[in-house]
């Protein structure tokens, strides 16, 4: 596995990273100790570069990783996040970026974690109400403090990231970027390169539409929550089916899986670019770490675009609810 730098002065990481959210919600039912053995199979073969936060679960997925990768801590990058606030069960509370919320939200990931110090800590939702300078001054404090290493943002806009940047230096900003999601690269990305941010797309996969696993909203599990995302509802499941279809079939001219095609054109967009594809089954990592080694030319490129316009999927990324968490 290749490595690739987060930011001007950031981490080593894999050139992929694993997201770890499904294995503990959101995605249908998960089994906690075949979870545990993906990860522990993903730092086998290179992947160090490991992705949570203390909202998913509330809190079990930070405890599954810390689980995970005991006795192999130094061979891990480990990234969470916080600001997405929760209740005991399961109740979404809203957005805290309060300086004091930062400092407590700190200490009980590291605890879950079982950790001393947390790679990459990230700011999961801009806080509205709360100042981003506030916010990241109080992340700079944990810096100073050796409890953090370096710090993240998560769907912030392009001003926010300057303010942000203006206080302490970002390493990565994680937004949803893939063939079908390619919005970051009107003002986000420039941004980013302009200030020397790495960029760590969740969702390369199309939240897993572009595998060509889905073939009717009905092969999602009933308590999947893509079954109320708008892309995979109705006349949008069909249409997005069409692109779907031009990934594979470029992916059976390649001999490769769909899923390879599409995470290699994202690896494809920039050696400051680390997707995190998420997945509860060693066979699906073992596939995604394969795209590692997929070469695109040129020619594939320019097919993919033509065939993946911005804005070409139908339906917004999430339900309204969701949309209005994004920082805009």
């Amino acid at each position: 596995m290749r490595t690739r730098v987060l930011g001007r002065n950031g981490p080593v990481v894999s050139a992929l990273g694993l997201g770890c959210m499904g294995m503990s919600e959101f995605y249908g039912a998960a089994d906690e100790a075949e979870s545990v053995a993906v990860i522990r199979r993903a730092l086998d073969l290179g992947v160090t570069f490991l992705d949570t936060a203390d909202m998913y679960g509330v809190g079990r997925n930070e405890e599954l990783v810390g689980r995970a990768i005991a006795g192999r801590r130094d061979g891990v990058v480990l990234a969470t996040k916080f600001g997405n606030v929760r209740g005991p069960n399961g109740e979404r509370l809203g957005i805290d970026g309060r300086p004091e919320y930062v400092r407590a939200a700190c200490e009980a990931s590291l605890k879950r974690l079982g950790v001393d110090v947390i790679d990459l800590y990230y700011q999961h939702r801009v806080d509205p109400n709360t100042p981003i300078e506030d916010t990241v001054g109080a992340m700079a404090d944990l810096v100073r403090a050796g409890k953090v290493r370096f710090l993240g943002l998560s769907e912030a806009s392009p001003a926010t990231i300057r303010r942000a940047a203006a206080v302490h230096p970002i390493a990565a900003l994680q937004t949803e970027y893939s063939l079908w999601s390619r919005d970051p690269e009107d003002a986000i990305l420039p941004t980013l390169r302009e200030l020397g941010i790495g960029f760590v797309p969740y969702s390369p996969l199309g939240r897993g539409f572009l595998t060509g696993r889905f073939r009717k909203p009905e092969d999602l599990p009933g308590d999947d929550f893509r079954r109320a995302s708008p892309r995979f509802s109705g006349e949008n499941f069909a249409l997005n089916l069409d692109l779907v279809g031009v990934v594979e079939e470029m992916a059976a001219a390649k001999g490769v899986k769909p899923s390879q095609l599409a995470l290699a054109w994202v690896l494809a967009q920039g050696d400051d670019v680390v997707p995190i594809p998420g997945t509860k089954r060693i066979a699906y990592l073992e596939e995604n770490v394969a795209a590692a080694t997929v070469d695109l030319s040129a020619d594939d490129l320019a097919e993919l675009d033509r065939a993946f316009p911005r804005g070409a999927a139908a339906g917004e990324r999430y339900a309204p609810g969701g949309m209005a968490t994004i920082d805009g």
